[in-house]
């Protein structure tokens, strides 16, 4: 059992309290954005937790006000990335951020007991990793969920070729496509959510938590209507749009729509990275098909193969580190995008696939 004490300027807090194990993300300057040193904390921390008879449930919040998690420490890969590609280091934490990522993402699908995310703030990326999974997913007023990789040069990942593919219809593709933010009331009514419960509740649900009352009947006394969800109002035309398999095709069908939403849907895929368009349809359309460990066997590639390449170091340089917003992507539009340039990205790494030791 952690000491609370010892984990207090902790990136990452581990906190035993009665019947549940707290996990806090602790860098809220950063909105708590997810490190590979909080990743090495938290597997065995929760694997801990997981064999002892005496939690009932996991409890996973962020510190702060303002955000769950708002993904992984991109301006480290991208740092480390630039480093390894002009031969000034061996790139051997990259694999390693993402494996045992991807092995934290599978350890929380798989988790025998109630795991509970308090989605309360920011959730983009990474932090989407640390809470979908889990069996109750929380939602506060002041949650945003997104996934937002395209617009960097990535793909959606921590198992979002996974989840992405099994909300209901398109929504999905479009969510990965365009990184497209969603509220509680929206999350809940794509069931990428649980529940509804107010921020200023969460204290109560962790304390009956702790006192062993049993996840679905806690979650039950504390959730409230989350509103009508503005998602609603497009979905036929998020269907009708998104069905397709080719991003070309997806394109036209928008432009055929002729409302405001589409023309604001066609400036958002105009600007992100025609590959990450393209690669990211594939691994959604794959990732339906496969079960949670092909798609992190099929996210490692993936991964790797981006930070080999041009786009991503782009994407974050404009986003994040000049902040100049004016991405130069290469290839600069979906037509030089060949279907053999976004076949390499599925194959096998050097280094082998993602392995699981159990």
């Amino acid at each position: 059992m952690s000491d609370p004490a010892e984990t207090q300027f902790a990136e990452i807090q581990f906190e035993r309290r009665g019947s549940i194990g707290l996990v806090t993300l602790n860098r809220p300057k950063a909105l708590n954005a997810l490190t590979l040193g909080m990743i090495r904390l938290f597997d065995p921390q929760l694997r801990a937790w997981i064999a002892d008879p005496e939690v009932k449930a996991i409890v996973v919040q962020g510190a702060g006000e303002k955000a769950f998690c708002a993904g992984g420490d991109v301006v480290n890969l991208y740092e480390t990335g630039k480093a390894a590609k002009a031969g000034q280091d061996d790139g051997a934490s990259i694999r390693a951020f993402f494996s045992e990522e991807y092995v934290l993402n599978r350890l929380i699908h798989t988790c025998p007991k109630p795991y509970v995310a308090l989605i309360d703030g920011i959730s983009m990326g990474g932090g989407v990793g640390l809470s979908v999974h889990g069996s109750h997913r929380i939602v506060t007023e002041r949650t945003m969920f997104a996934m937002p990789e395209t617009g960097i040069g990535l793909y959606p990942d921590v198992g979002g070729t996974y989840f992405l593919p099994r909300l209901p219809g398109q929504v999905g593709i479009w969510l990965g496509l365009t990184g497209d933010r969603l509220k509680a009331a929206d999350m809940i009514e794509v069931g990428a959510a649980d529940a509804f419960v107010p921020s200023a509740r969460l204290e109560s649900l962790i304390a009956e938590l702790a006192d062993g009352v049993p996840a679905d009947e806690a979650v039950a006394r504390h959730r409230e209507e989350a509103g009508e969800p503005p998602v609603a109002a497009n979905r036929a035309a998020i269907d009708r749009c998104y069905a397709h398999n080719a991003v070309e095709a997806i394109v036209a069908a928008l432009e055929a729509e002729g409302t405001e939403w589409a023309a604001g849907q066609l400036a958002t895929l105009k600007r992100v990275s025609p590959t990450s368009l393209k690669v990211t349809l594939e691994a959604l359309r794959r990732g339906a098909k496969l079960d949670f460990d092909g798609c992190m066997i099929q996210e490692l590639r993936l991964s790797l193969a981006f930070l080999a390449r041009h786009d991503v170091y782009e994407g974050i340089r404009a986003a994040l580190v000049d902040k100049d917003r004016n991405p130069r992507w290469s290839p600069a539009t979906l037509a030089d995008v060949t279907a053999e340039e976004v076949a390499g990205y599925f194959a096998e790494p050097v280094g082998g696939d993602l392995h699981f030791t159990e």
